[in-house]
């Protein structure tokens, strides 16, 4: 709860307010006759400047402070005895401290109204991927529900840039998403990844990440040869023309999952379009809670 301090005359008729920061459920500091919680000593107070228009309506100015060790924000995560983690080495980085926030993952999740997870839609180029990840984030969308798609493509256009198509650099590729992705679920987001993601151990890390019920693997069990036909890209052109080495199911393997939440996969030789694949997948969500706080 922030606490409305003091007004300043900024002009004629607009206001200063000074917001102090954020108190803490376990803050030991007193209680003022409102229900407030009074500023600790030397706590320097976050700035908020606003306008004051016509029909009492504000206009945002800015925003300043000068946050401290002495601030006063209700973190204790600094005060001596309170601090129990442990110094760590993680790979290539060493005396490293994970650092705790007031506001977790099951805050997060009741602001949204949704429990965080992470979609992950795997299979062949030209099986459908994108086209069901966009189309299940449209539906969630149209029903207040937030979303997020990492595609394959999009983030190779950005953090993976510096990866080619090799069988190490393919692993890089999906622990960076992989770790993204978990990062959105933490934030009580529903992450769709959709990339192709062709070795099984890669896939089975990134799950390794999330708890267990948080992953939920979409495989996309399309025949090459539909995949083939459709070439969107016109990768599998290329690839047949021998211009594109370790191609997936060309002269690379795709290897299936074993035990995946979801299979999509033709119906009498149909497709089914993008809105009943992306049914099959929101109504998997919502029978395992996933659409509710």
């Amino acid at each position: 709860m922030s606490i409305l301090e003091s007004l300043s005359p900024v002009g004629p008729t607009s206001p200063a307010i000074r917001l102090l920061s954020p108190s803490s459920s376990t803050s030991r500091r007193p209680v003022d006759a409102l229900g407030f919680r009074r500023r600790s000593a030397g706590a320097r107070p976050i700035e908020v400047r606003v306008r004051v228009g016509d029909g009492g309506k504000r206009e945002f100015l800015e925003s300043r402070s000068d946050i401290g060790a002495d601030s006063g924000v209700d973190c204790d995560c600094d005060v001596p005895g309170n601090n129990h983690s442990v110094m760590s080495t993680v790979g290539k980085s060493t005396n490293i401290v994970w650092h705790d926030c007031p506001v977790g993952k099951f805050e997060r999740q009741s602001l949204l109204k949704q429990k965080g997870c992470v979609i992950w839609i795997t299979g062949l180029s030209g099986s459908g991927k994108s086209t069901l990840a966009c189309a299940v984030s449209r539906e969630l969308h149209s029903m207040g529900y937030l979303t997020y798609v990492l595609d394959g493509d999009n983030v190779r256009h950005g953090l993976n840039r510096d990866l080619g198509f090799q069988a190490e650099d393919r692993a890089e590729n999906i622990r960076r998403i992989g770790e993204v992705a978990k990062l959105f679920a933490d934030a009580g987001i529903v992450c769709i990844a959709s990339l192709i993601s062709p070795y099984r151990r890669d896939r089975d890390a990134c799950r390794a990440l999330l708890p267990d019920p948080t992953f939920i693997e979409v495989f996309i069990d399309m025949p090459l040869e539909i995949c083939e036909s459709r070439d969107p890209k016109g990768l599998y052109k290329l690839a047949r023309a021998g211009k594109i080495k370790g191609f997936t199911g060309i002269d690379d393997p795709y290897e299936p999952p074993l035990n995946c939440e979801i299979v999509i996969q033709p119906k009498d030789g149909e497709c089914a379009s993008p809105t009943a694949m992306a049914e099959q997948v929101i109504s998997y969500l919502d029978l395992n809670g996933f659409l509710e706080a």
